[in-house]
């Protein structure tokens, strides 16, 4: 259900609050939060088999109806004869590539796969009218199935004997009954019980074929509600080697996921992966000989890079690829004659394009401060997703046997963003307590002048195991064109860095990472372009908890914006979709020993708080639920610290998946540190 009424209520009752305005006094030429809206992406390229041609992903903002929307794009291969095909996502090509399978909206209502024969004019064909989700499509290697992944549901039942209902009653409707440990999900809400299995569809269409069952799912199972199903046929196309958990409570599990060789005729499954691990992300050669996945045997800790493994189709041979590295590979695929492997990994706040080949390692490909991601092979050139600081993510090109730029197929916003003037970055790396060494960026306002004193903001990363990147971000780029200086930087915790350093914050979070965001923050000082009386600090999900933290550590802050937040550990237990991670971070459960739980909880040093806090959270958050951010706002306002709170309609975690939310949250943020303090224009002079 909508709340408009209450949403604009609430912003009616801030603006009679506040002495400054929610809203933007910047020039024509900055990035304001209406240029956001007409930004472009560019995702999920793929190489057609002939390596001529690739579909891609194109999403836009669709203004009227306050969402995002998606649709299929082809263009070749040189950049040449962009088209479009179809709304929808997730194009896959067909092993002859004359066809394509995507995901679209169908009848009945809900995402249904397509199939659009590029050769024939007309139209494209609907080959499945299912009441569950499809997803994670593959084409069959000889072109008859097209495959995907679905929910099978199986529902809880609690039969009781209720006396008839007299004619035209209406008694209430029955409880939800659930006894399962995972009962929710973020961006799904509450969910009936149910596995999902592999199913086949003919690629002209009629019923489906379920190729595994049981009361078990396929898909990752080394985070308890991913939804993402790596998967891949073998060659002959008699088997398919998928990720799950088969044999084990699924509730209670915490990381485990296995790889498994399931036979198309009879649905016998072979466990390939048996030692306990995350074991995920298979793909099999093209001479299918070879499984290339990514995993780490199971472990305590908190954060463990996942290494580069192959075996032989029938598991055998496992064998470790990526000794030394210390770094995840993501989007494993192979050339297409099987003669090396790409992938892309986080690596110091970038991502770039690696290769393995059997006899001389990993090799990187790409350099520089850039996010590269969703790469497809062929022959001799590898396409992907490219973004750095100051443009989107499109589609690039790289000549394998050349060592040049990557080639730019898709421009999807440069004359958009050609007459504004963006901003710069700064890298910096500075130490921390205990000698760590810390990467972080300062972004800069456009015209920037070492002579003035700025606004600095402070917007802390979640996870917490994630990583800043050096790319394109819409909230730096308006902050900046607001004089804002802003200041992001990877504490210890992040990924991209190794092991070690991502399980620097092991049953003691938050604990070092408060040291060095604020090593970050004197850095940036001693620079002399701060002012100290006007420092803001902010940030969503894990962002959230270290904001939070930070306020009840120091008041140096003049502002903070506490976005999804947890800050109180024992009832976000019963609270979350993440149970199990969140008893990660504890040595004991709490009912053995509430120490930690309290000691690490925001609101257990709320009496310290001074700093002005804004609280914003999605009324739909089931990670971060929104109980987490009433909690602390009660506290604050018994306190007597200025607080507000903002509870954003239609929103799961985060604040910003609607457009209009997205430019809510850059704007309320803004117009709160204005109250303490913030720009109204430029800064003033020293």
């Amino acid at each position: 259900m909508r709340h408009w009424s209450a949403a604009l209520a609430a912003a009616a009752w801030l603006a009679t609050i506040s002495s400054a305005p929610a809203a933007e006094s910047v020039s024509s030429d900055r990035f304001t939060v209406g240029q956001y809206l007409g930004l472009e992406t560019a995702a999920g390229p793929r190489l057609s088999p002939d390596g001529t041609q690739l579909v891609y992903t194109r999403s836009a903002f669709n203004k009227q109806e306050d969402k995002t929307e998606t649709s299929v794009w082809i263009v070749g291969a040189d950049g040449q004869h962009h088209r479009f095909l179809a709304k929808g996502a997730g194009a896959v090509w067909s092993a002859d590539g004359h066809s394509i399978a995507y995901l679209a909206e169908g009848e009945p209502k809900g995402l249904q796969v397509f199939v659009l024969h590029l050769d024939v004019p007309g139209p494209a064909t609907q080959v499945t009218h299912l009441s569950e989700a499809p997803a994670n499509l593959r084409w069959s290697p000889d072109g008859r199935w097209i495959g995907y992944t679905a929910i099978v549901p199986d529902a809880e039942k609690w039969n009781i004997e209720l006396p008839a209902v007299p004619d035209g009653a209406k008694w209430a409707k029955p409880p939800r009954y659930t006894e399962r440990l995972h009962y929710r999900q973020d961006r799904v809400g509450y969910t009936e019980r149910g596995w999902r299995h592999l199913f086949l569809v003919g690629a002209d269409g009629g019923a489906p074929r379920q190729v595994t069952s049981g009361s078990w799912s396929v898909g990752d199972a080394s985070f308890e509600v991913a939804e993402g199903v790596k998967w891949d046929f073998t060659p002959d196309g008699r088997s398919v080697v998928i990720e799950g958990l088969k044999d084990t409570e699924r509730d209670r599990n915490d990381r485990d996921s296995y790889l498994y060789l399931v036979d198309i005729a009879s649905g016998s499954v072979k466990n390939l992966t048996p030692r306990p691990g995350a074991w995920r992300e298979p793909v099999v050669s093209p001479d299918g000989k070879t499984i290339a996945y990514i995993g780490f045997e199971h472990t305590d800790a908190s954060y463990r890079v996942a290494d580069l493994y192959t075996m032989s189709v029938d598991g055998s041979g496992a064998t470790l690829r990526s000794a030394g590295f210390d770094r995840e590979p993501a989007g494993l695929t192979w050339a297409p004659d099987s003669s090396a492997l790409y992938f892309t990994a986080e690596d110091r706040g970038s991502a770039h394009l690696y290769a393995w080949a059997p006899g001389s390692g990993i090799r990187q490909l790409t350099k520089g401060s850039e996010v590269v991601r969703d790469v497809s092979a062929g022959r001799a050139v590898v396409v992907g997703v490219r973004t750095t600081f100051r443009a989107p993510a499109e589609v690039v090109a790289w000549n394998l046997r050349k060592s040049d730029e990557p080639h730019l197929l898709t421009r999807l916003n440069e004359e958009r963003l050609r007459p504004l003037k963006l901003a710069d970055e700064e890298e910096l790396n500075f130490a921390s307590s205990g000698g760590a060494q810390i990467q972080g960026w300062l972004v800069k306002p456009p015209d920037f002048d070492p002579a003035r004193h700025y606004p600095l903001l402070l917007e802390i990363h979640g996870g917490p195991h994630g990583m800043y990147s050096t790319q394109f971000s819409a909230a730096f780029q308006n902050f900046a064109a607001n004089g804002y200086l802003v200041l992001y930087l990877n504490p210890r915790g992040s990924t991209g860095y190794g092991s070690a350093f991502g399980n620097s914050i092991a049953k003691h979070y938050p604990g070092v990472d408060f040291d060095d965001l604020m090593a970050g923050v004197d850095t940036v000082i001693k620079k002399g372009v701060v002012d100290e009386s006007r420092l803001y600090v902010a940030g969503c999900s894990g962002g959230g908890v270290l904001s939070s933290w930070v306020t009840s550590h120091t008041d140096r802050f003049a502002a903070a914006a506490v976005r999804c937040p947890v800050i109180d550990w024992i009832s976000m237990l019963g609270e979350t979709d993440v149970p199990n991670f969140t008893m990660r971070w504890f040595k004991k459960p709490f009912w053995e020993d509430p120490t930690d739980w309290l000691a690490e909880s925001s609101l257990m040093h709320v009496d310290k708080v001074k700093t002005p806090t804004l609280l914003m959270t999605g009324e739909l958050d089931m990670r971060t639920p929104i109980p987490q951010t009433e909690e602390y706002y009660a506290a604050l306002k018994y306190r007597g610290v200025p607080a507000a709170i903002l509870r954003f309609d239609g929103e799961y975690h985060g604040t910003g998946s609607k457009p209009s939310n997205w430019m809510r949250t850059q704007l309320y943020m803004m117009s709160w540190f204005q109250r303490f303090g913030g720009p109204a224009g430029a800064p003033p002079p020293r």
